[in-house]
């Protein structure tokens, strides 16, 4: 999947703004055709992050939907995402996150497993 959130290189990673006078970044990017983009440069985010904070969403049994996780993830920069956690397992604070594509969602946090 590629969106404007996305780069083309491989593997992907989600773009974002620098402000180019105080170093703030701005996920999602700046539009080009904002008044403002002048004012900030492209950015690749890194691909990984840790969890720092998360919670089990529990749906309504008539929704038919299962319970997810929704959580905050920390990257390098310093960064910070808010999205949807995916794994075969619960999260856990300082668990490593990749950032994947997600169709529904535009982007989503998968659970990186320990080597076993």
């Amino acid at each position: 999947m590629r969106t404007s959130l996305w780069s083309t290189d491989a593997p992907a990673r989600l773009l974002a703004s620098c402000h180019r006078s105080s170093g703030e970044i701005v996920f999602p990017p700046v539009p080009a055709h904002s008044p403002l983009a002048d004012r900030y440069e492209g950015l690749l985010l890194e691909g990984e992050g840790t969890l720092y904070s998360f919670t089990i969403i529990h749906p309504s049994a008539k929704s038919g939907l299962q319970p997810f996780a929704l959580g905050y993830l920390d990257l390098a920069g310093p960064a910070r995402l808010f999205g949807r956690v995916n794994g075969a397992r619960s999260p856990a604070i300082g668990d490593t996150c990749r950032i994947v594509p997600d169709d529904a969602y535009g982007y989503a946090f998968e659970l990186v497993e320990a080597a076993q």
